[in-house]
């Protein structure tokens, strides 16, 4: 890493952006994640117990980690989110 470049430049591809509820900027390693509850707020909570409440919904935050494993693993190898219908995502971020 240049001494110049921010850890959001160099992480951008492999990571996803999120926003907390503050409206700051998130870069979250998606493997960190256990879970994500859907109360009034999306609340994630990773393998490490840390707990982030964001802005986008449960859905938003599915398609970008969909996003993110295609541009990792190609878009034939979906295997950790088995069960997960993307083009269903898709529809209900457009809505």
């Amino acid at each position: 890493m240049n001494s110049g470049d921010s850890a959001d430049v160099v992480c951008r591809g492999h990571m996803i952006r999120l926003t907390r509820l503050n409206r700051m900027p998130l870069v979250l390693n998606s493997d960190l994640i256990e879970h994500i509850d859907v109360t009034p707020d999306t609340v994630i909570t990773l393998t490490t117990g840390q707990i982030l409440r964001v802005r986008e919904t449960a859905d938003q935050v599915i398609q970008r980690i969909v996003e993110f494993r295609r541009r990792i693993f190609g878009p034939g190898d979906l295997a950790p989110l088995r069960g997960f219908d993307p083009e269903e995502a898709e529809t209900k971020d457009s809505e």
